[in-house]
């Protein structure tokens, strides 16, 4: 049976430009909706349904412009052909990149090109079209950039022990994070979706390590505020995996723009208030935020950590000097004690899923309400399916 009405609420917290995900049966799944009408004002907000994470199920998507804490608002579906077009576009340059643009300006690139040790997202245009990461070494002489640590490029996922096989930098011996091939290139009206699979291998290239299944999520959401969802699933495919103790890795890494470092005018904040790496590195928290100035104008960037993932909250291996990774293993350093040892084994045949939100916005952590879109990830409004 078709949907007849959704009732979204908004539970205890103010909701402003937040994305929504709906689970559906396949009978509910309309592929001729494509908007929703509030029924109280009239206004239509486009959506989109697409497959869900179990074969299955299938997902509705919609981004929720506003609802007070403690309201409600109810949804109607409806067939509106011209709110269908796609906001979140993806271009792939085949063996290179693929392109993202939002609102047909340009937003980020996932770039897979085999010469390179592993993917990463690079830029990431913030609120006023600057790049809030570092462009060095893809871009390698941009005026006031660092040029230290190659091997942080932008966005990325890596660790530095994988059965003894450093995943993290790229000094002599190090592994390969190798691109295989896409399951999923989808441009929408509320989100865009890529799904890669990689294989992490040994240095030689010879011999796979583990499977990664990594799906990225772009929304339509305002410059001032956008979020991008990473999934990153490990398979254990070819064996026991053990992933070691080592401040050197980020299941989610950032580096970002020279002058947003702390060591300079940036500022670095946690979910405990922890102010710049003094008080945020090795320590425990739900959500990092990096902020500063690029061609001055105040933006930040932040990781939110989910529930789900191993070890939450999770600990941050961040610097003054602009990195800032979830590292969930690096326990002994972080605590300064060999006794917290934070190896983890995985058997053959397992699998092991980490879910993070990255949230681009305009002004410092407390005015751009950094807090309250960390509970839009992971306390989302509640929906009610009717139909």
């Amino acid at each position: 049976m078709a949907i007849q009405r959704l009732t979204v609420h908004a539970g205890p917290h103010d909701r402003e430009n937040c994305p929504v995900r709906v689970s559906l049966k396949p009978e509910q799944a309309d592929a001729g909706l494509l908007a929703l009408r509030d029924a109280t004002t009239g206004i239509l907000l486009p959506c989109q349904t697409v497959p869900g994470a179990q074969p299955d199920e299938m997902e509705l998507h919609f981004i929720l412009p506003t609802l007070r804490a403690g309201a409600a608002l109810t949804l109607v579906p409806e067939a509106r052909p011209a709110l269908c077009g796609d906001r979140v576009i993806l271009t792939d340059v085949p063996g290179e990149k693929v392109d993202v643009s939002v609102d047909g300006e340009p937003f980020t690139s996932y770039v897979y090109a085999e010469r390179f040790v592993r993917p990463f997202l690079l830029p990431i245009r913030g609120p006023f079209g600057d790049s809030v990461t570092r462009s060095y070494p893809v871009v390698p002489d941009l005026p006031g950039e660092k040029q230290d640590h190659p091997h942080h490029k932008s966005v990325w996922t890596a660790w530095g022990d994988v059965n003894g096989v450093d995943h993290w930098s790229e000094i002599k011996g190090h592994g390969w994070i190798a691109h295989r091939r896409f399951t999923r290139l989808d441009s929408g009206s509320a989100c865009a979706t890529l799904t890669a699979v990689n294989d992490w291998l040994t240095p030689d290239r010879g011999a796979r390590q583990l499977e990664e299944e990594r799906t990225v999520r772009f929304y339509a959401l305002p410059a001032a505020g956008r979020a991008v969802d990473f999934t990153i699933r490990f398979r254990f495919t070819d064996g026991d995996v053990r992933f070691g103790d080592t401040k050197e890795g980020g299941i989610l890494s950032v580096r970002v723009a020279s002058s947003m470092d702390a060591s300079g005018d940036g500022v670095i904040q946690n979910s405990f208030g922890g102010t710049n790496e003094g008080e945020t590195w090795g320590k425990r928290a739900h959500w990092c935020d990096y902020y500063g100035p690029v061609n001055g104008k105040r933006v930040g960037i932040g990781i939110f950590d989910h529930p789900e993932n191993v070890r939450y909250p999770v600990y941050w291996h961040v610097r003054n000097y602009g990195l800032m990774t979830a590292n969930p293993f690096g326990l002994s350093h972080f605590r300064g004690d060999k006794k917290w040892d934070g190896t983890k084994t995985f058997a053959a045949g397992s699998e092991l899923t980490f879910r993070y939100r990255l949230y681009i916005h305009a002004d410092g952590t407390d005015k751009a309400g950094v807090a309250g879109k960390y509970h839009d990830f992971v306390n989302p409004p509640q929906v009610k399916v009717e139909g």
